[in-house]
């Protein structure tokens, strides 16, 4: 995520006067959190190319799986937790065909409110790094969400996740009966991906994503 900027009205917001509020065709993302609504400008600089290269990667290893007709990345899609009061713009998540059909607001609204529909959700931290490493990590295991990564490539996280010193570090969150069971990867470590068994590359070569094109091949 991006440097956050909270609304200043003081109203509290329910998810489904949120996505009213919403406006059409903004320049920056909103997400809201415990009813507020939160501004949340659109990725720039390392942050935008880190994302967009690491979508990259994914949708060439679902190409490998045989699944580019089955699973996808859209450009926009809000995801609501159970909590009526919160809702989250994901740095990347990966939707199914198959089983979409049964969002009820997906057509209209881009939202997401079934854990069956999602297979991944990545978030990309930055100075606001409570947000996912907290409220979103929290949700995405409540609604049940199967895999959830943490891409900390600037190392911005606190020293009780990322350690001291700080270091860049991915997190693979796989859920097991319930709850997640996380996996750190750093440096020259191959992350291990239960949904994309072929993802093939180091924590490293992904943080390298983040810089100039080409300096990391999956």
């Amino acid at each position: 995520m991006t440097q956050a900027q909270t609304q200043t009205e003081t109203k509290l917001y329910t998810f489904d006067e949120f996505i009213e509020w919403y406006p059409e065709n903004s320049e920056v993302r909103y997400e809201l959190y415990d009813g507020v609504i939160v501004e949340m400008p659109k990725p720039r600089g390392k942050h935008s190319k880190l994302t967009g290269s690491l979508g990259g990667k994914l949708l060439k290893v679902i190409d490998k799986m045989g699944k580019t007709n089955i699973w996808f990345i859209p450009r926009e899609s809000i995801v609501r937790p159970f909590r009526d009061k919160s809702g989250y713009e994901p740095d990347i998540i990966v939707l199914d065909e198959d089983t979409i059909g049964a969002e009820t607001r997906w057509e209209s609204e881009s939202v997401i409110e079934k854990a069956t529909s999602v297979k991944l959700i990545v978030e990309v931290v930055s100075t606001n790094w409570q947000d996912d490493y907290h409220d979103k990590r929290r949700d995405y295991e409540i609604m049940g969400i199967p895999e959830f990564w943490i891409v900390d490539y600037a190392a911005w996280g606190g020293r009780e996740f990322i350690g001291y010193p700080k270091q860049p570090t991915v997190f693979v969150y796989e859920l097991v009966d319930g709850e997640y069971v996380k996996t750190t990867f750093r440096e020259n470590k191959v992350i291990v991906s239960p949904t994309f068994p072929g993802f093939n590359m180091t924590a490293q070569q992904v943080f390298d994503l983040a810089l100039k094109p080409g300096t990391a091949e999956a």
